[in-house]
């Protein structure tokens, strides 16, 4: 007759792992099992978004899905565990692991160690203080405090099996799940956004996926239905809460992050701007040069290869300004490299991925590195160690049609470059006012770190770089 223990033994709970920098919590956005799957080590079974990336989790088991703990889009804490997974399906006993382990609880106070502790192998014992989690994930020692959820009752940190079975007799009414509609994580916050049920849309994507313009019919019909005022404001971008003239979006994710990060990096460092207009007409025609060039076919070529480029140059020749303040130690710390930061906008906001050792990039492998860290952070893919060590970022707000901008530091870094819009405008050259293509930089910079010299240095050669890039084959 098989035993609590064994039955206890029978089940994993795979937890949710601190998938990168210590962050604590994380949004469940989609699971790809459901209860009754098979599942293999490695297979990706969710996808959670933390503040700074949507990540998919592989599980580190084989198995079978025996529950899945919590239900899309809810948050939660680090080293809680998500799904149970039956590593011996078949056994014979379906009680499920939450009774095995009360029943043996009694037990497990008043008897040795020894005595209770279930059958199990080397890999499943992790040293005291941490989480069995995946490889190379780590997990913080201590959880932190769960913080309170829109609507709906509270869900304790140890929540008994009973009540989360009562959880979910409530939402699913104990019916076998549904088949979810396919749709990418960016889509599905847009429908969520939006008030549309995914199930509702008729997918024309590939595969039956369904796509932002499906969604955008599907909320269509819902406009022109609705009556037609004065006061009638645009589609909110989440669901309204209280006054119908006002919409309140909640705070959490990259929107969430960004504003602590930037908060954070406004009022530690001290910032200064210098600004200074450039004629870039001999970068713009040798940015056409390089799309015909072979050794650059296949490649992203554009202003902003170039302008990454001076600006690596720059730093070359003036390595001081590649740097970061230690406040704890006081100390200023001198990057030996550069990590370079590409500000993008993304469907999940805003966010910095950087190109690791760009300094040691040639140009062809600088345009494959940015490539394809916009390619991923448009797909919503960029990881959370991409966003991690960078010492110096560009912010291309000209693609906005903006002149240039104050921009403010990426927390620990030393400087920031904003690129303007390049315009044709009336400028002398050579004596005489000619039409030619200008821009206007902006360079952010810690004045702890940079002085206003160490600062005009670095922008000035960018530009003289962007007016005669010439310079880049000298200087380089």
């Amino acid at each position: 007759m098989t035993t609590m223990t064994e039955n206890a033994a029978r089940y994993r709970e795979f937890k949710m792992p601190d998938v990168g920098e210590g962050l604590t919590e994380a949004e469940i956005l989609k699971w790809y099992v459901q209860p009754g799957d098979t599942v293999t080590d490695g297979q990706v079974v969710c996808e959670v978004e933390t503040a700074k990336a949507a990540v998919e989790l592989p599980i580190p088991y084989d198995g079978v899905v025996h529950k899945l703990n919590f239900d899309e889009g809810v948050t939660v804490d680090v080293g809680t565990s998500i799904i149970t997974i039956d590593v011996a399906p078949g056994s014979g006993n379906d009680a499920p692991p939450a009774e095995a382990a009360e029943a043996t609880a009694p037990a497990a106070v008043t008897a040795p160690a020894e005595s209770v502790a279930p059958a199990s192998s080397a890999e499943d014992e992790a040293p005291k203080g941490r989480q069995p989690v995946l490889v190379g994930y780590g997990v913080s020692e201590a959880s932190t405090k769960r913080r309170p959820r829109k609507g709906g009752a509270q869900v304790p940190e140890q929540a008994p099996a009973e009540a989360l079975r009562a959880v979910q007799t409530e939402l699913n009414g104990q019916l076998p799940a549904p088949a979810r509609p396919l749709a990418k994580p960016p889509v599905r916050k847009l429908a969520k956004d939006l008030g549309i049920d995914l199930a509702t849309v008729v997918p024309t994507g590939p595969d039956g996926i369904v796509t932002r313009e499906d969604v955008h019919a599907a909320v269509a019909p819902v406009v022109e239905d609705a009556p037609v005022s004065r006061e009638t404001t645009p589609a909110p971008a989440a669901p309204v809460q209280g006054d119908a003239r006002e919409t309140r979006i909640p705070v959490k994710g990259v929107r969430k992050a960004t504003a602590q990060a930037m908060i954070g990096s406004a009022f530690t460092a001290p910032h200064v701007t210098e600004f200074v207009t450039v004629d870039v007409t001999r970068t713009m025609k040798l940015v056409e040069e390089l799309k015909s060039d072979k050794e650059m076919a296949g490649l992203r070529v554009n202003p902003l290869l170039l302008i990454a480029k001076a600006l690596l140059v720059a730093i070359k020749r003036n390595p001081d300004v590649n740097a970061s303040w230690d406040e704890a130690n006081q100390e200023i710390v001198l990057k030996h490299y550069v990590n370079l930061g590409i500000a993008a906008a993304t469907p999940r906001g805003l966010i910095v991925p950087n190109i690791k050792d760009a300094h040691d990039k040639t140009l062809p492998q600088l345009a494959q590195s940015l490539g394809e860290l916009v390619s991923t952070a448009r797909e919503g893919k960029t990881s959370p160690a991409a966003m991690s060590g960078g010492t110096v970022t560009i912010t291309n707000v000209g693609v906005f049609g903006v002149d240039t901008g104050t921009p403010i530091l990426n927390p620990g870094e030393s400087a920031i470059l904003a690129i303007g819009a390049i315009k044709l405008q009336p400028w002398v050259h050579k004596g005489k006012v000619k039409p030619r293509q200008v821009t206007t930089l902006a360079l952010s910079f810690d004045h702890r770190l940079v002085d206003g010299e160490l600062g005009s240095k670095v922008l000035a050669d960018v530009a003289a770089i962007l007016e005669q890039p010439k310079r880049l084959i000298t200087w380089a």
